[in-house]
């Protein structure tokens, strides 16, 4: 049988096509336009398996969160809100375990555990597995899968404490003042003017900080590390393949620690140095004469430069090099690939031992 399109019957199936249709929608929620979220809560975490995250400062008294939708199957994603763990908790959850994320380049892809609430990794409460436990999602620039993503901007009130998780994409942090944390499973994080305590850990990416001050605390399995300008008690950073460049560090406890990558650490002051890589050279200037410096490289060479005021306890040791002291020594024992002496008054300490490469020390001018 065939139905005129001007008949009654015609427009009563296009009708009930357009009503089931606008359900849907409705259903699946807004897929346009900002989303805003207001949280009130003196520690907050947020979790967002793909997208980009912008993090800035606000002079309200709530963290307020943007959230801005995208890809064909946005209207697919829900966003839940609560308390979990003690935290108000801001959730985009991603149904299915296949997400198409077309910023992803080639054929990169990433594959992590996401629990029922939408929540993932994320060291908070102890959590001795954090990125095994939940149901495994897999994230590709291409093939089949949920299109979707959701970009956030989070605004954070001075002095917040405040959790931000991230699966896939990148996150910004600008002039954030407070105890900030950042866990992403695969991306490059990069923050400037952060004030408090700033903690990023990162499964893959690159990390980047520029003038914090406080305490800093970066990890990243793969990926560089590039520092500028930390001012604080600590500063430690531990890369499982990777480089590190860090300069303009003043802090009390300089902490690097790469299985796989060159150290460089120019001009820069603490009283407590200690650089440690498995396989990559080690370049440092010390601005000012610390009490103790240790250093230790499976393969790759040292030079390190210090103050002539510099007075240590020295030994240093290589399995493969040679040793060059430009300073005055009284020594202890000398060998070609050994050195136990005492530098000026000895009144610190200074250890090198490299497996492979020659050691060098030079005065700073």
């Amino acid at each position: 049988m065939t139905v005129s399109a001007t008949s009654p019957r015609a427009r009563r199936v296009t009708a009930i096509g357009l009503l089931t249709a606008g359900l849907a929608a409705l259903a699946t929620g807004p897929v346009a336009g900002q989303e805003r979220f207001e949280l009130s809560s003196d520690h907050v975490a947020v979790y967002n398996l793909v997208g980009e995250v912008n993090v800035e400062p606000t002079s309200g008294s709530a963290v307020i969160v943007e959230v801005r939708r995208g890809g064909r199957d946005a209207g697919q994603l829900r966003i839940e809100r609560g308390p979990l763990e003690g935290r108000e908790t801001l959730r985009i959850l991603y149904p299915g375990d296949a997400i198409r994320y077309r910023e992803l380049s080639g054929g990169g892809h990433t594959t992590l555990r996401v629990r029922d609430d939408g929540t993932f990794g994320d060291h908070h409460g102890g959590r001795r597995d954090r990125w095994r436990d939940g149901r495994r999602v897999e994230i590709r620039g291409d093939g089949p899968g949920l299109e979707a993503y959701a970009n956030l901007t989070i605004r954070v009130p001075a002095g917040q404490r405040i959790a931000v998780n991230l699966g896939v994409g990148a996150a910004s942090l600008r002039n954030v003042h407070g105890q900030i944390t950042v866990d992403a499973a695969s991306a490059p994080v990069t923050a400037t003017g952060s004030r408090g305590t700033l903690s990023i850990d990162v499964g893959s990416g690159t990390v980047s900080v520029t003038d914090a001050e406080g305490d800093v605390d970066l990890d990243t399995g793969s990926g560089s590390v590039n520092v500028n300008g930390v001012r604080g008690d600590i500063l430690r950073v531990d890369t499982g393949s990777g480089s590190v460049i860090a300069s303009r560090v003043a802090v009390a406890t300089l902490d690097i620690d790469t299985g796989s990558g060159d150290i460089e650490v120019g001009a820069s002051t603490a009283d407590r140095i200690r650089l440690d890589t498995g396989s990559g050279s080690v370049v440092m200037d010390v601005a000012s004469a610390p009490r103790s410096i240790e250093i230790d490289t499976g393969s790759g060479g040292v030079t390190l430069t210090i103050p002539a005021s510099f007075g240590a306890r020295v030994e240093i040791e290589t399995g493969s090099g040679d040793i060059d002291v430009g300073f005055p020594v009284t020594v202890t024992r000398w060998e070609r690939d050994h050195l136990v002496g005492t530098i000026g008054d000895g009144s610190g300490r200074l250890v090198i031992d490299t497996g492979s490469g020659s050691v060098r020390l030079k005065k700073r001018s």
